[in-house]
């Protein structure tokens, strides 16, 4: 079986490779010799760092060849129709599941996060394009329930985030080990317009923790656009934390966010590293998809960035309650974890049913 996966690959965007990393681990576990073809913004380092067939996504005869010539479109994960962070990605990505229709290929939309979804020809685009798909998966409720109210028609399967298929104990950082960390927080940070302070409201918790003899450490999802933001949020502390390389693996960030005491996170995947991992995170909410998962997970929202009803006081104290109480946390959350783990290889399975038919 041949296969064309389409996603916001080739980004650097640790959260949207750990995605394409869990789905290619998936699909290769329940058939090893299956054909994989990943549209890419980086086609060579794809290839290498997965071992996969790969086109540049932005040359259309490159992506229709490779579409006509497999069994199907996998459309996802990650969080791909929506038209907050401007107006090309919904066109994009439903214009390449209109081509594998074209082609009269099925298309399967996998584990995605919907939305927002503002636009009046946005939700247009979408529901069209959904309503000829031939299966549709949703990694939240109201993901599902938003699809529902745009009028999409077609069955939404509600399914795990494939990170979250992943189990933590297989992942190692030779950074970490270099650096002989064993006791410390990690943070995920991003830059993101609001007229709240956000980044001192986080600041200030961070250097209470740091007071308080905890050591911080900024793990960038994001390649240097993360990097950035956190050297700029560690300039603003009083006290000392270090900023994790940008560049490592994704199976070195996975690790150093799982091995941490508590994970102070923006970023989701920050936040699913945290969860395969069953250690308890703080979620800072800047969309509806973080509000989502820490919901799932059943972890705290410290606040959210455009909204000025928090502090880091606040963040400080729940902080150090978690701390307190790491060790009763880690066994509930892994009792709620460990059932969504499972879960998520049966994705990848319906996703080869579709295919084979």
């Amino acid at each position: 079986m041949h296969v064309v996966l389409s996603g916001y690959y080739g980004f650097d965007n640790v959260g949207d490779e750990a995605i394409l990393f869990s789905i290619i681990s998936a699909l290769r576990k329940l058939q090893s010799d299956i054909v994989i073809t990943v549209l890419s913004n980086n086609p060579e380092s794809t290839e290498k760092t997965y071992g996969v067939q790969a086109v540049n996504r932005w040359k259309m005869k490159e992506v229709n060849t490779a579409i006509k010539n497999a069994d199907g479109l996998i459309s996802g994960g990650g969080s791909l129709l929506q038209d907050q962070t401007g107006m090309k990605s919904i066109p994009y990505y439903s214009g390449i599941m209109q081509i594998a229709k074209m082609n009269k290929k099925p298309v399967f939309v996998y584990a995605q996060g919907m939305g927002p979804i503002n636009k009046g020809i946005s939700k247009l685009i979408v529901r069209n394009t959904l309503n000829k798909v031939d299966h549709i998966t949703v990694r939240d409720e109201d993901s599902k329930k938003l699809l529902e109210s745009i009028g999409v028609k077609k069955s939404i399967g509600l399914v795990p985030d494939p990170v979250t298929g992943l189990y933590g104990s297989s992942f190692r950082s030779e950074w970490l080990e270099g650096a002989e960390l064993t006791n410390y927080i990690s943070v995920s940070v991003r830059d993101w317009p609001t007229t709240v302070d956000y980044k001192q409201k986080i600041v200030a918790g961070l250097d209470q923790l740091a007071r308080h003899g905890e050591t911080i450490v900024f793990v960038p999802m994001h390649g240097e656009h993360d990097e950035k933001t956190s050297k700029e949020f560690g300039e603003l502390m009083k006290e000392k934390s270090m900023v994790a390389p940008s560049d490592l693996s994704i199976e070195e960030k996975i690790a150093i966010i799982g091995q941490s005491k508590l994970l102070i996170g923006m970023r989701l995947h920050s936040l699913i590293f945290s969860s395969i991992f069953y250690t308890p995170f703080i979620a800072i909410s800047y969309d509806p998809k973080i509000d989502a998962f820490a919901k799932i997970a059943g972890q705290p929202i410290i606040g959210h960035v455009e909204q000025d009803n928090w502090n880091g006081n606040q963040l400080y104290e729940q902080s150090v309650s978690m701390l307190e109480n790491r060790d009763t946390l880690g066994a509930k959350m892994k009792a709620t974890i460990q059932p969504i783990q499972s879960q998520a290889l049966d994705t990848a399975k319906m996703a080869l049913d579709v295919f084979a038919k």
